[in-house]
């Protein structure tokens, strides 16, 4: 694979510029678009997953073509949230650092339109904006567009998804016919057609993977729950059993959204919520918050779905299933993006299993099921968190040598199992006390099933595993290492035993072969698994 350098697309001033951020070889989405514009002027249809690197490849072309001595807008860059473009901006100041005499203008609803316009009076080459706030430059005067070059539509689908059609009409009427436009999104939704139709001219499809495929690195998951009152009890559990969690919550509604976040907050949570109604100063706040990890769960809407380029996140909770399959690819995509793995999951009721079938052929994905977990087994997966905390621990040795004799002192009427004891419950009584006979969120039918199935057919077979609790081996764990092993969610599970140093579980018979040969190829935690069965 060569680097950007071998390449030798761009001049030295971008190469030091790409060097200074980090990247070194180009994404697929960037070796297939990058040459193509900067050796042909036809209009281009991009669709790659989010986290792939489009902005790069498109504002890396434009970059190097700009004609620094033309001081008017040559670019036009639509977005359809103020998050996206401001993002969109940030990389581009990033591409262009060492190219200082280009000028890029930012202009978004919510910000001050005078400032703004101060800024267009200035020299501009690159017009990153979003239809409301251009259009209304527009009608002021305030920005012209006669030497406008290069148009791209960025996530254009979303824009007219938001009802952005007449301004975008408006817009595209006062650019230049000769212009090359470029129109990039994740998803071939409903609207693209027309979007291609109506404002770009025999345009050339890149495609990397298939349409509308969801990301190779996201694990797609669902929990069901039997009662909706039970679902925030139900998120709450998904955010205890994943300590190091980083993670945006999807929710239907402005309404909702605030609800959720206020009753995480309420219980302790590290979040905040982000939906339409924010000033543009409350929005940048809590996402410059979420950005630097300084807020752990983010509560949105679909309005954040688009152009968050935040990196690490771990999962995207969907608390609603979205209607169209577009928007939950857009949602999962904020997780396991360049390079990195991660997990969406999705809360849902029994008769929305359909919806999650439908979703699955879409987007050519499987969905596997995850049992909501126990209050036990948050408790123990909290507990030996704590532990391994403890153990990870940099001591200050020359600080704390003069409180240590006092501190021994104090505690001489403890002995070493006493202080374990104590500074375990310290790291998670609350778990405890929280947990304590709280009952399982899981619908009574499926161990209704499970039973009777075995009771009544018996169709399943009992395996032994050499792993337990003393391996850190919850349930819920386990069903996780059977799914991943057979790469099926909808096998049946009987009785679930893991004591100390080993565990029992009992599967369909018609799966046991699969089971044992899948498990006996995974590790846990860097140990062997050894499985066999037992009757």
């Amino acid at each position: 694979m060569k680097t950007f350098q071998e390449y030798n697309f761009f001049d030295d001033n971008i190469i030091q510029a790409i060097e200074n951020i980090g990247f070194k070889y180009p994404t697929p989405i960037q070796e297939k678009v990058i040459p193509f514009l900067l050796s042909s002027e036809k209009d281009i249809i991009a669709l790659a997953q989010t986290g792939t690197g489009k902005t790069a490849a498109f504002g890396l072309p434009i970059i190097q073509k700009m004609n620094l001595r033309n001081t008017s807008p040559q670019a036009l860059i639509l977005c359809p949230t103020r998050e996206l473009c401001i993002q969109i901006t940030r990389d581009l100041c990033q591409f262009s650092k060492f190219s200082s005499f280009i000028k890029i203008v930012s202009l978004y609803g919510g910000a001050n339109i005078n400032s703004q316009i101060q800024s267009l009076k200035r020299k501009t080459h690159i017009i990153v904006g979003t239809p409301g706030r251009i259009l209304d430059l527009i009608k002021r005067k305030k920005l012209y567009f006669g030497e406008i070059q290069y148009l791209v539509l960025d996530e254009a689908d979303e824009m007219l998804n938001m009802g952005f059609k007449e301004e975008l009409d408006s817009i595209i009427e006062k650019l230049p016919k000769k212009r090359q436009s470029l129109l990039f999104s994740a998803t071939m939704s409903r609207y693209m057609n027309v979007i291609a139709h109506k404002y770009l001219i025999d345009p050339v499809e890149i495609v990397m993977g298939k349409k509308n495929i969801g990301s190779d690195d996201v694990k797609h998951v669902y929990y069901i729950i039997e009662k909706l009152n039970k679902k925030y009890l139900a998120l709450k559990r998904i955010l205890d059993i994943n300590p190091d969690i980083y993670s945006i919550i999807f929710c239907g509604t402005k309404k909702e959204t605030k609800e959720i976040s206020e009753f995480l907050i309420k219980d302790g949570y590290n979040a905040d919520a982000l939906y339409g109604d924010l000033s543009q100063a409350q929005r940048e706040s809590v996402m410059n918050r979420f950005r630097n990890k300084n807020l752990q769960f983010l509560v949105a809407t679909d309005v954040a779905a688009r152009g968050l380029d935040v990196n690490n996140i771990t999962h995207v909770i969907n608390y609603n299933l979205p209607k169209e399959s577009e928007t939950y690819v857009h949602r999962s995509g904020r997780t396991g993006r360049a390079g990195n793995t991660g997990i969406s999951a999705c809360i849902i009721q029994t008769k929305e299993i359909r919806n999650l079938r439908d979703f699955e052929k879409k987007i050519g994905k499987n969905f596997y099921r995850v049992m909501v977990p126990t209050g036990e087994e948050i408790c123990e997966k909290q507990l030996f968190y704590f532990i391994e905390k403890i153990k990870k621990v940099v001591v200050n040795d020359k600080l704390m040598k003069k409180f240590l004799p006092e501190i021994q002192k104090n505690l001489k009427f403890l002995d070493k199992e006493e202080l374990i004891k104590r500074f375990s419950w310290i790291g998670f009584n609350h778990f405890i006390n929280y947990y304590e006979n709280s009952k399982d969120l899981n619908p009574v039918f499926y161990k209704k099933n499970y039973s009777s199935s075995y009771k009544k057919k018996k169709t399943f077979s009992k395996l032994f595993l050499n792993i337990g609790s003393k391996d850190n081996l919850t349930k819920l764990g386990l069903i996780n290492l059977i799914n991943q092993a057979v790469d099926n969610s909808h096998i049946n599970i009987g009785h679930i035993r893991i004591l100390s140093n080993f565990s029992l579980f009992e599967v369909e018979k018609r799966y046991r072969n699969k089971i044992l040969i899948g498990m006996s190829r995974i590790n846990h935690l860097g140990r062997p698994i050894s499985i066999e069965i037992k009757n």
